[in-house]
């Protein structure tokens, strides 16, 4: 009988590992055949002035240079707005979580992270860009808005795992309790903070709606803060339902960078986890 019964469980056993890696590979299929599309067809766009020329007239040969400066400098200019804010908020909501503050801080920031980037798009719309015009400003200050919430979750969690043996044995050295949070449990949780602070990044890079909403489509180089820049994520939403062929085949190429970009940022988050741990 428990000869029966054993094998019984290692059936059970073995036809559950079965349905685990079927799962798996369900999940799979559709990640990497969107990854082998985008690979063939984004491939034959990368060229030395994919790299080097701005967006092309139609019929014309050139490439994304701009959309790749625009990029970076809407990415860098929401990182110097939200990353500051996200981890000052974290770092109220984890050390005064006794405060009623902090509540209302912890209510309104999950509701920030669920809320749909358009709608983010069209408050930095009517907050900034009715005032100074389609504008890096304005679709930078909508980005910040979206890393605010993860940065902010991502540092209250990683303050919370610092043993208080740590904090209290630093107080009793006589360090303030600011001096403690700053200098003793940032410095213990810094590679989980910036993880969370690449994960942001690697969200953000990748939002057309807010930019859409308030930047609007540029396809020159960088002429200021207050005016509009070119924006890959844009120009693959724009490129891909024109019907001029040179613009469909920027498209292609510029999803193929932008995909490279993020699982870039997200490899390097998981080394910098796998090392913290």
């Amino acid at each position: 009988m428990n000869e029966l019964y054993n094998k019984f469980r290692s059936l059970k056993d073995k036809i559950m590992h079965i349905l685990v890696y079927l799962a798996l590979i369900i999940a799979l299929i559709p990640l990497f055949s969107i990854l082998f599309e985008v690979f063939i067809r984004g491939i034959s766009a990368i060229n030395l002035d994919f790299f080097i020329k701005p967006t092309p007239a139609v019929g014309e040969i050139g490439g994304i240079a701009n959309a790749i400066q625009g990029t970076l400098i809407t990415i860098g200019l929401a990182s110097v707005i939200g990353v500051p804010i996200g981890i000052i908020t974290g770092i109220f909501l984890s050390e005064y979580s006794e405060n009623k503050l902090s509540t209302i801080i912890r209510l309104f920031n999950e509701l920030l992270n669920g809320m749909p980037s358009i709608v983010i798009g069209l408050f930095a719309y009517v907050l900034i860009a009715t005032v100074v015009g389609f504008s890096v400003i304005a679709a930078s200050f909508a980005l910040a808005l979206i890393m605010i919430p993860i940065v902010s979750i991502t540092t209250e969690e990683a303050l919370k795992l610092v043993p208080a043996s740590i904090r209290e044995a630093a107080i009793a050295l006589g360090m303030s309790r600011w001096k403690t949070v700053i200098f003793v449990a940032l410095r213990t949780t810094k590679k989980t903070i910036i993880t969370g602070i690449l994960q942001a990044i690697a969200r953000i890079a990748g939002e057309s709606a807010p930019i859409l909403v308030t930047m609007g489509y540029w396809k020159w180089w960088f002429a200021g803060l207050d005016r509009p820049v070119a924006n890959l994520a844009l120009d693959i939403f724009l490129f891909a339902k024109s019907p001029f062929e040179n613009w469909i085949v920027l498209a292609w190429g510029s999803a193929l960078i932008l995909i490279i970009i993020i699982l870039s940022i997200n490899i390097v988050a998981r080394i910098i986890m796998k090392e913290r741990y």
